[in-house]
């Protein structure tokens, strides 16, 4: 599960790789139950726009989108990404299994080595909390707009 601002994006951008079967976009990371998208934006849940993405680990590996995660967000921005400000836009990685946590922090270093960032990287590697689904119209949001991509 990863959060990388605006979940609209950033679930497009999952949904292109091969291998990905399935991205749905949601909540995650906050004290609320069941938040709605007005509960998340108020900024006072904790709660963090992620994608909880569904993979072939023959087709496409965990450290591969871990590599996507990192090149399609700014991850040296705390609590923001481009005009969108707000906990709930935190660059945040979710894992759900001790081999995920560390390939996550073994990229998030490698990425912080790497000379790609000016800034170090600021996002928060963590257990995978309840992942709650977005409403429906947030679903493939962009697609349904004949879009391609957010702002950012």
């Amino acid at each position: 599960m990863f959060g990388a601002g605006c979940f609209w994006g950033v679930e497009a951008t999952f949904r292109a790789v091969k291998g990905v079967s399935n991205a749905t976009v949601g909540y995650a990371g906050g004290k609320t139950e069941k938040p709605t998208y007005e509960d998340v934006c108020s900024d006072d849940t904790g709660h963090a726009e992620v994608v909880q993405v569904e993979f072939d680990p023959e087709q496409v590996s965990y450290r591969d989108l871990l590599n996507v995660f990192w090149t399609n967000h700014d991850p040296t921005t705390l609590n923001r990404q481009g005009p969108d400000v707000g906990t709930q836009y935190r660059s945040v990685v979710f894992y759900y299994s001790p081999e995920q946590k560390t390939a996550a922090e073994e990229s998030k270093a490698e990425m912080d080595k790497s000379g790609r960032f000016r800034r170090p990287i600021v996002t928060v590697i963590e257990p995978a909390p309840t992942f709650w689904p977005a409403e429906d119209y947030h679903q493939r949001y962009l697609e349904k707009r004949g879009l391609a991509h957010c702002h950012i």
